[in-house]
């Protein structure tokens, strides 16, 4: 470096206003701050603010360059560049309905392709425009839940919900939320889960049980059992029908037809203490604590008053 001038090394290569430099140095002026490219020894360049204050050294007028190093700065500017980069292509060919919105006023910012198929509104007509200022939710209760859950800072876990789409018709979602920051705002990630041929399927399918059960007199009990837990998919799994004694099912069977410890024991021909253990055995396995409880229960599974009747006449046990 020493001995050679600044264009040898030219200290002001792809400088921003490299002829106004140029001019200050020759006129022996103050050069300001700018950006330039510093060429390196071993090739390639580094991003540098460069800036010249004229001095005297003795009788020599001479020029103090100082530089201040933005490599570090441009590395940054580009990895959060091709993460955005990256980003944007992930959002925008995901095949689940997304958007991008404030998470003050729920303006949106962003739209992904599948979210314009799920609801039928282009980005230049959505965007900028709240979800509820396009009437996307079609109950005012759900809106107001998950405006009132995002305001509180919570994020939304596969909430359901129904939306309305540009063609005056409803979808049923899963909706969930997460915040992120994009820049130095704070947004909210929607996405949005199109459950509406799941939930018409369960309801035929509970359409077609209901109709079933009906007529239940010629099921085997345990198929009953089995259909009613299909009817009832969210209930907690526990005991069944199966599960329970041939003399606890006689007893629960007499419960249903609505007898007291008493009858029951007098029907079955034994002590009412005897009768008193098998309906607390039977209130253990099944979860309950009262009489009313285990007929719904027994009457939930497809097991009434009847059936043991039944069952007997035709040889099951």
């Amino acid at each position: 470096v020493l001995c050679r001038t600044v264009y040898d090394i030219d200290v002001l290569g792809g400088a921003e206003r490299r002829d106004l430099a140029k001019e200050r140095l020759a006129e022996g002026r103050t050069i300001p701050q700018m950006e330039a490219e510093l060429t390196l020894p071993g090739g390639g360049t580094k991003l540098v603010i460069v800036a010249g204050q004229p001095i005297d050294m003795g009788d020599q007028p001479c020029m103090l360059f100082s530089f201040a190093d933005l490599e570090p700065r441009r590395k940054a500017e580009s990895a959060l560049r091709h993460s955005e980069e990256r980003f944007t292509r992930t959002f925008q060919m995901a095949p689940v309905p997304m958007a991008i919105g404030a998470r003050d006023g729920h303006r949106l910012y962003e739209v992904n392709a599948s979210f314009t198929a799920l609801t039928g509104y282009g980005p230049t007509e959505i965007i900028g425009r709240s979800l509820a200022e396009v009437g996307l939710w079609a109950v005012d209760a759900a809106r107001e839940s998950i405006e009132t859950a995002i305001a509180d800072g919570h994020d939304l876990r596969a909430l359901e919900a129904r939306i309305s789409v540009k063609d005056d018709g409803c979808v049923d979602c899963l909706v969930s939320t997460e915040a992120i920051m994009l820049g130095d705002d704070a947004c909210v990630l929607w996405a949005f889960q199109d459950i509406t041929q799941r939930k018409a399927t369960e309801l035929e399918l509970v359409g077609a049980i209901e109709a079933v059960m009906k007529d239940t007199s010629w099921f085997s009990r345990s198929i009953m059992d089995k259909l009613a837990r299909l009817r009832a998919p969210r209930q907690e799994e526990g005991a069944g029908i199966d599960d329970l004694t041939a003399r606890e099912r006689e007893v629960l069977a007499h419960i249903c037809r609505g007898l007291d410890d008493k009858s029951i024991a007098r029907s079955l021909g034994v002590s009412g203490n005897t009768v008193r253990n098998h309906v607390a055995r039977i209130y253990a396995k099944i979860g309950v604590n009262r009489r009313t409880a285990a007929a719904a229960w027994a009457h939930a599974r497809g097991f009434d008053g009847d059936l043991l009747t039944i069952g007997r006449r035709e040889g099951t046990p």
